[in-house]
């Protein structure tokens, strides 16, 4: 074993090393409310017409002619603009860091707000990136003029704007994000909208893109109802787009994702159904929440609301005690303190959170 340990120091880079692995909470026999999941699974009659379509795929030969559909008809569906173009993802967390990959030039640095989507300064600094954070306002607003001033002083390749953010789950003002945009245009930057909780949001940076060709869109379908099908799509300006392109692993996207997610578009109107439910439950939960003593929920335009509680780790372990799983997340970042994560679930499931939570302060 010692000679295990030695081989690791010698051959595995010290800063990973010294890095913690992405948690994932183990939820088996407990109401799942911690990872911003659809918790609606589809109709039997839906099940069985995506089992009947993933038998008949060609599983034997790489992925081609499936992945060209897939970009076609979400390009239909998100109405692409004209000139503009996608690639897909391994979920976009794969794209985020062939972004890194194409963007790696000498000197170049990453900047976002933080707290913030932690894969953004993971793949940064596996990547040799400088990575730069700039923190929220106490209320979880950008700070306009730290954004602008960094900006200034990184001059960073690629600036990450969550829209909406994760984990605070707020949309920023569009004023401050017109200067961000054109700081980092000045700057000959690129600017990354990661629009993960799209379904749920009421704007959206991808028609405006179209204007601005230093700006990228980012989006999973993951929160649409896909997150066991990993598929994430990148959209810009079409050169810009073929350029990251060139640095994406052949076949990265499987032929049964991409059957998957052909089978998904061909029935929006069933996931457009489901984020319409939790549109509303997200409100309920909302309303729900102000009238707990002592917690304050704040604005949301995902499917998840952060929470702020006299004590996280308390509530945290008394709901979990009681059967329901959140995210405790109150260590990620010091604006943070004492702040839960609540996805937003079938309203059942909400109900049973509102009474673990109200049980557990």
């Amino acid at each position: 074993m010692s000679d295990l340990k030695d081989r690791i120091a010698r051959v595995i880079r010290q800063d990973v090393q010294s890095m913690h692995g992405y948690a994932i909470q183990p939820s088996a026999g407990l109401v799942k409310l911690d990872a911003m999941e659809n918790p609606f699974r589809l109709p039997p009659a839906l099940q069985r017409e995506l089992g009947e379509r993933l038998a008949a795929v060609a599983i034997n030969r790489y992925p081609a002619q499936c992945v060209a559909d897939v970009v076609a008809a979400l390009s239909r569906h998100v109405q692409l603009p004209a000139g503009c173009k996608m690639i897909l993802g391994n979920g976009s967390d794969e794209l985020i860091d062939l972004l890194s990959v194409a963007c790696d030039v000498p000197g170049a640095g990453l900047l976002a707000p933080v707290p913030g989507f932690v894969m953004y300064e993971m793949s940064a600094r596996l990547r040799g990136l400088r990575f730069t954070g700039v923190p929220l306002t106490p209320d979880f607003d950008l700070d306009r003029a730290a954004m602008l001033a960094a900006i200034e002083r990184e001059r960073p390749s690629l600036t990450y704007i969550a829209y909406p953010n994760n984990p605070t789950a707020n949309l920023w003002n569009d004023a401050v994000i017109d200067d961000i945009v054109a700081a980092v245009g000045a700057q000959h930057g690129l600017v990354v909208f990661d629009e993960a909780y799209q379904p749920f949001s009421s704007r959206s940076w991808l028609q405006r893109m179209a204007a601005h060709p230093h700006v990228l869109v980012l989006r999973t379908l993951s929160k649409f109802g896909l997150a066991g099908v990993r598929l994430g799509y990148l959209c810009g300006h079409a050169a810009l787009v073929d350029e990251v392109d060139k640095v994406r692993p052949p076949y990265n996207v499987s032929v049964l994702n991409a059957e998957a997610t052909l089978f998904a578009l061909d029935h929006a109107d069933e996931y457009a159904r489901q984020a319409a439910v939790l549109r509303s439950e997200r409100e309920r939960l909302q309303a729900a929440l102000r009238q707990l003593p002592g917690a304050t929920p704040y604005p949301s335009e995902a499917n998840m609301i952060l929470v702020r509680v006299p004590d996280a780790k308390r509530a945290f372990e008394g709901m979990r005690s009681r059967g329901v799983l959140v995210k405790n997340i109150s260590g990620l970042h010091p604006l943070l303190a004492n702040c839960l994560r609540l996805t937003v679930g079938t309203p059942d499931e909400n109900t049973q959170m509102i009474d673990a939570l109200k049980a557990s302060l």
